[in-house]
């Protein structure tokens, strides 16, 4: 049977969130040397309350994120959610901050990129594969 990468992520985020939030991001809360956290979006269509496993780099209070989907073609859910509701709540380990999102522009943009792709050096890769736009979000607190 054919699981496509899509599929595969969403069930790895299934498995993920409930072993996160149980173990407090012992398990689940890092892929390699990059940490996770748990972003809860209100969906865009639904109105339901969405939570999804994130690589983030943690920048000051902020927090940044990237919608590569693990160089998916398809953009992620919680990135649609966030542009149409910037308002969400992230988990790191126990902790429960809720934030308010912007995308990153200009220098800003190239800076954030540069230090999440130290951190993790897939995000390159990852663009060289998207034809589509790669948000770059900046989760400050509110």
């Amino acid at each position: 049977m054919f699981v496509s990468s899509t599929t595969g992520l969403r069930w790895v985020g299934k498995l993920n969130t409930p072993l996160y939030r149980m173990s407090g991001g012992r398990l689940g809360g890092k892929v390699g040397r990059a940490p996770v956290l748990l972003l809860t979006t209100t969906g865009r269509k639904s109105g339901q309350r969405r939570t999804a496993p994130v690589v983030y780099l943690a920048d000051g209070e902020r927090v940044v994120i990237i919608d590569t989907n693990a160089g998916n073609e398809r953009t992620p859910a919680w990135s649609l959610n966030l542009k149409a509701n910037p308002d969400a709540e992230i988990e790191v380990g126990r902790e429960h901050q809720p934030v308010r999102a912007r995308i990153a522009d200009g220098e800003e943009r190239v800076e954030l990129w540069r230090k999440h792709n130290e951190q993790y050096a897939g995000f390159d890769d990852y663009a060289e594969r998207l034809d589509r736009d790669i948000s770059v979000f900046v989760l400050e607190p509110r």
